[in-house]
């Protein structure tokens, strides 16, 4: 039994990646067409790869090169399942956390959900800014007629109509729900499936959990704790 942490947006702010729902957040900004719900699908990946790569470029590898903060350090060596693609958690040194939405540095082979597919290293650096659009169609290997199944590449992302599969571990996750001492989330604002997820299980089999937030969500169960903080802020608390 031990404490499983399960962390959002907000533990990566201080390294300078801004959360979802910022002024300058991801979900707050989206194409020159098109709302950031709009474009973080599947729908519009097959639609309109142009557009949905250009704007996950943007959105999100352009942040690739950002370090870890002092919390990711502290997270370390905990068990860990994050909402954030960022791959900080990895950069700090944790070798066994679950990255439950996926990893901006990596892509996989585009597939039917649901069929076991490698992870492979997204060679972002090969990108040609001048030629985005054209650069990033061929890294993937897209097509003028869009993505092909078993052919074409897609980032490594879990998107708005997805579903979570093993490729994003999810029975390991939930394993790990259900044998948790306690769950403490830190810097998530409960918006997503896996945050509902664990505090169903936490419900059902009476877990406590903690809540660290400057402005923390109620949550509806028996048995929590909530840390009006920073994520900065409760570690030098707790340590």
């Amino acid at each position: 039994m031990t404490t499983l942490y399960i962390t959002g947006a907000g533990v990566s702010a201080q390294s300078g990646i801004p959360t979802f729902r910022g002024e300058d957040g991801f979900w707050t900004i989206g194409s020159e067409n098109y709302t950031p719900q709009q474009m973080a699908t599947r729908a519009m990946y097959q639609h309109n790869p142009e557009e949905f790569l250009k704007w996950y470029y943007h959105r999100f590898v352009t942040y690739r090169h950002h370090g870890p903060n002092s919390v990711h350090h502290w997270l370390s060596d905990k068990q860990l399942i994050t909402q954030n693609i960022d791959g900080l958690d990895s950069k700090a040194g944790n070798t066994s956390y679950i990255s439950i939405h996926g990893r901006i540095n990596e892509m996989t082979l585009f597939h039917e959900q649901g069929e076991p597919v490698d992870r492979i290293t997204a060679p972002w650096d090969l990108v040609d800014e001048t030629k985005l659009a054209e650069s990033l169609l061929d890294l993937f290997k897209i097509a003028k007629q869009g993505p092909q199944l078993n052919v074409s590449l897609k980032p490594y992302v879990l998107l708005f109509d997805e579903f979570y599969t093993e490729l994003y571990q999810i029975n390991k996750a939930q394993q790990q729900m259900l044998h948790a001492e306690k769950i403490v989330f830190i810097g998530t604002s409960f918006s997503v499936n896996i945050t509902q997820m664990a505090i169903e299980i936490a419900r059902e089999y009476n877990i406590p959990i903690e809540v660290v937030d400057p402005e923390p969500c109620h949550i509806l169960h028996s048995n929590v704790i909530y840390h009006t903080m920073t994520a900065s802020e409760y570690i030098t608390k707790v340590t």
